[in-house]
């Protein structure tokens, strides 16, 4: 039940993430790998590796560090830095995976296991320790995108999104914090609450506004997510339908941003989903935390 941290030198944010998590108890070095040495936790039943190169072009890290340490992985968490054009100061956490083609690591038209709940507990701690450090940075899911390609289950969290911010300690010492404390209460999806209902979101902008706003109110989790601008361009049907929801574990139903789609294309959706058998959650069928 091993989770493996992944945090990359080419990576300002990542290399002030992994300083952080190794602040906290239980780490030793044991090993080295990618020419630089492994840390290995016996209390949260985690190691992490550092890479040279991207994270997101790096596939099949997972087998890589599983051969070469002779360890049974179970879960992946990539610690990285998130960039935007608008560069608003982002803390965020999203699944792996690919639409269309995939231009940015990863393999075309394939999606990574999400980790529904664990990905929804880690953005909530991270608001924690966002209100706990001051920060002003907006705490968010992102939508399903990029590489790279794992067999095991996988999620990033991120600090965003200009170099600036990438650089500061505070927001990759509250991410830090947050990935360490769920690691220190849960390491797989089973070990959290089966009455809470995971879904798939459909709709919205790339920091899928109104899927972070349930889960920050909502019991609901939210697995893989599908923006508007991947529906927009064509990308969206059964098939890939079908993928999104066989790569996200425990899959209860979807959940559709109404006011961000179209009457039609909200139509389309229902149609689909009630010839797939995929029950549609309204807000009102989700508890209050």
């Amino acid at each position: 039940m091993t989770t493996l941290i992944v945090s990359s030198t080419e990576d300002p944010a990542s290399t002030n993430m992994k300083k952080y998590i190794l602040k906290h108890d239980g780490w030793q070095e044991y090993e080295r790998l990618f020419n630089h040495p492994v840390y290995h936790n016996k209390t949260i039943d985690s190691i992490l590796v550092t890479i040279d190169d991207r994270h997101i072009r790096h596939e099949n890290i997972d087998r890589e560090v599983s051969e070469a340490l002779n360890i049974e992985l179970h879960q992946l968490i990539v610690v990285s830095r998130h960039r935007s054009k608008t560069g608003e100061p982002t803390l965020s956490t999203h699944p792996i995976g690919n639409f269309g083609e995939a231009r940015f690591g990863g393999r075309d038209k394939t999606f990574v296991t999400s980790s529904p709940k664990l990905m929804t507990t880690l953005l909530r701690l991270i608001k924690k320790h966002a209100i706990v450090n001051n920060l002003y940075h907006q705490v968010s899911f992102e939508v399903t995108h990029h590489g790279p390609y794992v067999d095991i289950p996988a999620f990033f969290a991120e600090v965003g999104s200009i170099e600036e911010e990438w650089r500061k300690e505070p927001p990759a010492k509250a991410v830090a914090d947050a990935v360490f404390e769920l690691l220190s209460k849960y390491h797989s999806e089973d070990e959290l609450p089966q009455d809470t209902p995971v879904l798939v979101g459909v709709g919205g902008g790339h920091y899928a506004p109104r899927f972070t706003d349930l889960v920050f109110e909502k019991n609901v989790a939210f697995g893989h997510m599908i923006p508007n601008y991947q529906i927009e361009v064509g990308l969206i049907d059964k098939e890939i339908l079908q993928k999104v929801f066989d790569a996200t574990p425990n899959l209860a139903g979807v959940y559709i941003h109404r006011k961000s789609l179209k009457k039609s294309v909200v139509s389309w959706f229902e149609k689909v989903f009630e010839e797939m058998n995929i029950r549609v959650f309204r807000s009102v069928d989700l508890k209050p935390l």
